[in-house]
This record gives structure tokens, C-alpha cells and sequence, in this order.
């Protein structure tokens, strides 16, 4: 039996809630930054809680026209943004590609909910003859690999996985066995999401999931820590370059890390609970770890899912706790939504680009805002500031509603 083809990250791009581009997102986590402020999208007066991680300064004409702004989402915005610098990042000559060999595999949780309200408002005030003819392209969630397919003529695989939190990571997974098979050499993979919206932020209001520290918004994303009181909103895109090896090596291209396993499944137990104990993120990260071909030992870092909810962060460490056992003791542990909030469907794709700068600089970002640990958090979190470790293995979690959980693997390019 043949061994398989290897995929490595050779380009990143991220629009965050700690500013424009992976400089800007990298720098942040590392310092501790905080992106959570007051909502400024629209008057939250009247809402429970009242700040978000909001992609500040974010200007869209530097990647598409004025026309072209008016014909997508927010979500779609950004998404090709970060593709942008992701593919630019790369040193990818296209025109030397095949394009029928590159492909675009994203997540988005949700799409166009920006449009939807708007042209929803327009229906309700002006009748069906003046909703716009262009609601369905830029609400539908495949609209953000389209127009990066559209925009860089990239020809090969292309569609959005849609499953809630674990979207972006969940895409990442679908990438590798795409490479892996021989179908593409290249792949545009991560996740995109915009849903600070009046409708978005009503939602998970009414879940009574979201944080209500409205005065200290820096502080309010705390996971793992004994006084959250839930998670905070963000968006924007996390994109990586997945490539073949070998393809990478002949054309010299740079290489982070690369991308060594992914395992998934479902809990079938709850629509937004995860199921005791984290029983099944113990079977996704155990399918991750065998996918990868490596020894649980060898695992230095875990990027967390880390939503800063009591029900995520005291599961997913007896998760980790149950895969590892005694080497959990030793692995550091941290969760960028600390700084950057909860970026659901993207949340996979952003998590993933620190998770590979993380495994080329032998660094790890702090955990934001955690003082005193939770009942069941007994772990090591990387609290106060960043760490320098040797990082051979890398795991990043990602867990959606519905019950879907996500671990993908990275690690150091191994000969």
C-alpha cells in the first residue's frame, strides 16, 4: 500500500476582529489583545448584551470595487480578503497553475444574514417588487467560494460546509482527503462569517449563551475561567493554502507546517449540548490522532475550542484529559477567543492559522482574562503570557451545535 500524499500550509490569511491580516491577528494573540468592544453595527441599547469582536477598519475596495462591495455579504467580503493574502502570501503564480487542480473548500455557519435582514426590512416596508435581485447570490453560503473561485479562476473542487461552529474546521478536514486523493494539488480552505447582526445577536440572546459583561468588554470572553458567563460574537475569515508536498518543494515555496490528520464525527445527543464528558470529542481526536499516524506523546499544543461557556470548556478539558491521560499534564492549552471572541463558522479557519504559526515559531499565544479556573478546568492554559515551547504536534478542537466536533492535526515537516 502506497503512503499518502502529504499536505503542508504554504500561505495564510485572516480578517479579524484584531485587525487586517495574519500580522495583525498574530501580533495581537501574542501580546493578549482583546478585539471584544461595544457593537457599533447598530444601536444594541436594548439588548442583553451589547459588545462583539467586530472586524475594525475594514476596507473592501482593496480587494474588490465598489460594484462589486455592493453585490456581496459581509461574509463573502471577507472571505475573499483573506483569500486574497492568503494566495498572496503563498507566492502561487497562478497563471503557471493548472487551475483546474486548484480548488476552494470554505465553512460559514450561516451566510448572508446581513442581506437577509436588509432585504427582509425592504419586503415588509415596500412590498416583493423591490426586494433586490440580488438577495440569493449574496445570501447563499456558497457565495464566498465562488467568488474566490471567480476571482482567481481557480477551477478545481469548490463548495462551503455548513455545520454550525465546526464549519471552518470541518472544511480544513475535506481539503486534506481532496489533496490526499490525487484530486487537487491546491486548496483554498478555512472559514468565513459575519453575524453581528440584529437578528444574529437576538438569537443568541434568547439562547442566553452570550456574555452580559457589557462594561468590561475586554474581560469578557474568560474561558476555562470560574467567572465567565458565556461567549462573546466575532467575525471575519481565517484562510489557509493547503498544498501537496511535493508540489510545494518544486516550486520553492515557503512551508508553516503541515497538515497531518483530521477525525470527526457526531455526539447524537443534543442540538446545542455536548454530550457528558465530552464523549464525543474523546472519539474525534483519538480519529484525528490515528488519521496522522502519530503518538499521542508527541503532541505538545492544543489550540481549544474554548468558547467560555460552562458547558464547552468543562467538557472539552475532561476530552483532553480522558485522550491523553498523563501526558495532558504536560501539553499547553489555550483559546485565541480569549482575544478574538467566538467566530463560529470561521472560528476553524482562524484557529487553524495561529494553530500553524504556532507549530513554525515554537511560540503560544496566552489565554485572554483567566484568573482563576472553573470546576473541571485543571489543565494548563497559558495564562498570563505568550509561552515559548518546542512545538512538535499540534491539535486544534472545533465543535458546532448539532453536535458536530472537528479535531485537525498539525505538525513540524517531518522527512
Amino acid at each position: 500500500m502506497s503512503e499518502p500524499r502529504r499536505v503542508v500550509v504554504t500561505g495564510l490569511g485572516a480578517v479579524s476582529p484584531l485587525g487586517i491580516g495574519v500580522d495583525a491577528l498574530w501580533n495581537g494573540v501574542l501580546e493578549g489583545t482583546s478585539g471584544i468592544r461595544p457593537i457599533t453595527r447598530f444601536d444594541a441599547s436594548a439588548y442583553a448584551t451589547r459588545i462583539a469582536g467586530e472586524v475594525p477598519d475594514f476596507d473592501p475596495t482593496r480587494w474588490m470595487d465598489r460594484r462589486e462591495v455592493r453585490r456581496m455579504d459581509p461574509f463573502t467580503q471577507y472571505g475573499l480578503a483573506a483569500a486574497s493574502l492568503a494566495v498572496e502570501d503563498s507566492g502561487l503564480e497562478t497563471d503557471r497553475e493548472d487551475p483546474t487542480r486548484i480548488g476552494v473548500i470554505l465553512g460559514s455557519g450561516i451566510g448572508g444574514l446581513t442581506e437577509m435582514e436588509a432585504q427582509h426590512k425592504k419586503l415588509l416596508a415596500k412590498g416583493p417588487d423591490r426586494v433586490s435581485p440580488f438577495l440569493i447570490p449574496k445570501l447563499m453560503v456558497n457565495a464566498v467560494s465562488g467568488e474566490i473561485s471567480i476571482r482567481h479562476g481557480f477551477r478545481g473542487p469548490n463548495f462551503v460546509t455548513a455545520s454550525a461552529c465546526a464549519s471552518g474546521a470541518h472544511a480544513i478536514g475535506l481539503a486534506l482527503r481532496s489533496i490526499r486523493s490525487g484530486e487537487s494539488e491546491i486548496i483554498i480552505s478555512g472559514g468565513s462569517e459575519s453575524t453581528i447582526t440584529t437578528l444574529g445577536v437576538s438569537g443568541f440572546c434568547s439562547l442566553r449563551a452570550m456574555s452580559r459583561r457589557n462594561d468590561d468588554p475586554e474581560a469578557a470572553s474568560r474561558p476555562f475561567d470560574r467567572d465567565r458567563d458565556g461567549f462573546v460574537m466575532g467575525e471575519g475569515s481565517g484562510i489557509l493554502v493547503l498544498e501537496e508536498l511535493e508540489h510545494a518543494r518544486a516550486r520553492g515555496a515557503k512551508i508553516y507546517a503541515e497538515l497531518l490528520g483530521v477525525g470527526w464525527n457526531a455526539d447524537a445527543f443534543h442540538i446545542t449540548q455536548p454530550a457528558p464528558e465530552g464523549a464525543g470529542a474523546v472519539d474525534a481526536i483519538r480519529l484525528a490522532i490515528q488519521d496522522a499516524r502519530v503518538d499521542p506523546s508527541e503532541i505538545d499544543y492544543i489550540n481549544a475550542h474554548g468558547t467560555s461557556t460552562e458547558f464547552n470548556d468543562r467538557n472539552e478539558s475532561a476530552a483532553i484529559r480522558t485522550v491523553l491521560g498523563e501526558q495532558a499534564n504536560k501539553v499547553v492549552v489555550n483559546s485565541t477567543k480569549s482575544m478574538t471572541g467566538h467566530l463560529l463558522g470561521a472560528s476553524g479557519g482562524v484557529e487553524s492559522v495561529v494553530m500553524a504559526l504556532s507549530v513554525a515559531n515554537d511560540i503560544v499565544h496566552p489565554t485572554r482574562n483567566l484568573e482563576n479556573p472553573g470546576e473541571g478546568c485543571d489543565l494548563d492554559y497559558c495564562p498570563g503570557s505568550a509561552r515559548e515551547i518546542p512545538v512538535r504536534v499540534a491539535l486544534s478542537n472545533s465543535f458546532g451545535f448539532g453536535g458536530h466536533n472537528v479535531a485537525v492535526l498539525m505538525g513540524k515537516l517531518r522527512d
